[in-house]
Parts: structure tokens; C-alpha cells; sequence
């Protein structure tokens, strides 16, 4: 094990990693690096909150999901730490006609009360699908996806499941049918670029575990709300751009307010509703 501060609560504990996609690859060493703390991997049925392919819909949100897993991870192991991940895939929220991705990590502390999600707008993404034409070349969208190391699912026009985790050309080609639809697989072991995503992300969950609240010392003190409000430059009328950061703890709920890290202290007209309505 790395040389960790005596300090630090989690030094040598495990946390039951719910998870059958084999990511404990992706969260172990950030988690063991930075605070010493192991992740067990515990196989839990997951697809019951939720599946990509759609064959179960995930009726909570991905946070709630997330602990949901968690908690199911904690209950098969005995532990009373928990840790899990969920990813959602859709348009952009910023980039017009673009993909994007929100990886999800959340971690439960029965002893202490905690209960804490870190969120991230996944950088890169291959979130994607592809209908296939008569006569049509579907090399082009293998090559953008990074098909095979990246796998696929296969639907057929009427949305019927029809494979998933293909990583076989031979297997592709049979499927590979005018109509029927190629889907990428999201799932982490079979999507390399998302398992990127989930370990940068668990990079920060340790980050945030590490800090101790000022209030209280537990552990995870960090962002949790966005002041918004930042004057217009023009008419200085609020607009809907942060003007501050609000980090707090889970379990005591303190909260403090720090300034926009990067000092902007006016908002542009454009993004003014009384400067550009």
C-alpha cells in the first residue's frame, strides 16, 4: 500500500465497490493512492436500477441511482462503506448537435452519516449510433467509435435487442443488416474512453474525501451548491452566471462561500435577460 498520512480516516479500510462491469480497474488506484482506501469489488446485480440498452428503465436520477448501488453493495458485503458508479449519455448540455456524457461516483460512510456525489461532464465521449443503409459503408462510424476495442449493440428497426458487447467483425457483419441500428455499448468494461472518465472522476472523489469539513472534520467537505447571480457588465442587473462557489459538508451541513476561482466579477450583455431578452 502507498505511504499514507496516519491522518487520513480511511487508511487501510475496504468499501464494497457494487459494480459486475468491472470497474474497480478504474477506481482502485486513485482511491488507494490518495487516501489508502480499498475498493472491494462486489458483484451486484446493477442492471436492476438501470440499463443502456434501454431493456430496463432507470427510474431515479443518476445520483440517486448511484447510492442505490452503493447501499446494494454495502448490504451483499457486510461493509459499511459503499461506493458506486452511474453514467447517463444524451446530447451536450453545452455543445449544439453534439454527444456528452455525466459520470456519477457516490460513496457512503454508514458510521459517520455521510452520504456524498461527485459529478463530471464527460471531456470525450464515443456516445453514438448509426442506422444501416442498403449499400451503405459502416466503416467509417466503426473507425470514429474505435470499434473493436470499443464494442457495439445491435437493435433491429423495431428497437428489438438483437446483441450487445460485439467486439467481432464477423459478428458485426452478420448483424450488420439494412435498418437495424449500431449503438455503441456504454457499459465501462466494454468502453475504454468511459473508463477513462470514471478514473479521472474517482481522482476527485479522493480528492474530496481528503479534505476534512472545518466545522466538524468529517470527511468530503467540498462543492455542493452554485451561487448564481453575477452582475452584467452593461446594466448590472443579476444574470444567471455563478458568482460564487458554496462548499459544504454532508454531514453537519456547514457551509461556507468562496469566491469564482477564476476573479470574473461581470457577466457578458449577451448573457444579460435585460441586456439581450
Amino acid at each position: 500500500m502507498p505511504e499514507i498520512p496516519a491522518e487520513q480516516p480511511y487508511r487501510g479500510q475496504r468499501a464494497a465497490l457494487a459494480t459486475q462491469h468491472g470497474k474497480a480497474r478504474a477506481l482502485a488506484p486513485p482511491l488507494l493512492r490518495r487516501l489508502g482506501l480499498i475498493a472491494y469489488p462486489v458483484a451486484v446485480d446493477t442492471d436492476q436500477f438501470g440499463t443502456f440498452t434501454g431493456s430496463i428503465s432507470r427510474t431515479a436520477t443518476a445520483p440517486q441511482a448511484a447510492l442505490a448501488k452503493a447501499r446494494a453493495g454495502m448490504a451483499a458485503s457486510g461493509l459499511t462503506l459503499g461506493l458506486a458508479s452511474e453514467g447517463s449519455f444524451g446530447s451536450h448540455p453545452w455543445l449544439p448537435f453534439g454527444a456528452g456524457g455525466v459520470e456519477t461516483l457516490a460513496f457512503v460512510d454508514v458510521q459517520r452519516g455521510l452520504e456524498l456525489t461527485v459529478s463530471a461532464v464527460s471531456r470525450r465521449t464515443n456516445f453514438a449510433h448509426h442506422e444501416v443503409a442498403d449499400g451503405g459503408d459502416i466503416a467509417p462510424f466503426l473507425a470514429r467509435i474505435g470499434f473493436p476495442a470499443h464494442a457495439l449493440v445491435v437493435k433491429d428497426p423495431g428497437g428489438t435487442l438483437l446483441a450487445t458487447g460485439l467486439q467481432n467483425m464477423d459478428a458485426l457483419s452478420a448483424l450488420a443488416w439494412p435498418g437495424n441500428r449500431l449503438e455503441t455499448d456504454m457499459r465501462a468494461h466494454l468502453n475504454p474512453t468511459r473508463m477513462a472518465a470514471i478514473r479521472a472522476l474517482a481522482g476527485r472523489l479522493a480528492a474530496r474525501l481528503a479534505a476534512p469539513c472545518p466545522a466538524c472534520s468529517s470527511p468530503g467537505w467540498g462543492e455542493v451548491d452554485l451561487a448564481r447571480g453575477l452582475p452584467c457588465s452593461s446594466c448590472a442587473q443579476p444574470t444567471q452566471w455563478v458568482v460564487a462557489i458554496i462548499d459544504g459538508c454532508t454531514v453537519c451541513d456547514h457551509r461556507e462561500t468562496r469566491p469564482r476561482a477564476d476573479a470574473v466579477t461581470a457577466a457578458s450583455p449577451a448573457s444579460c435577460d435585460w441586456c439581450n431578452p
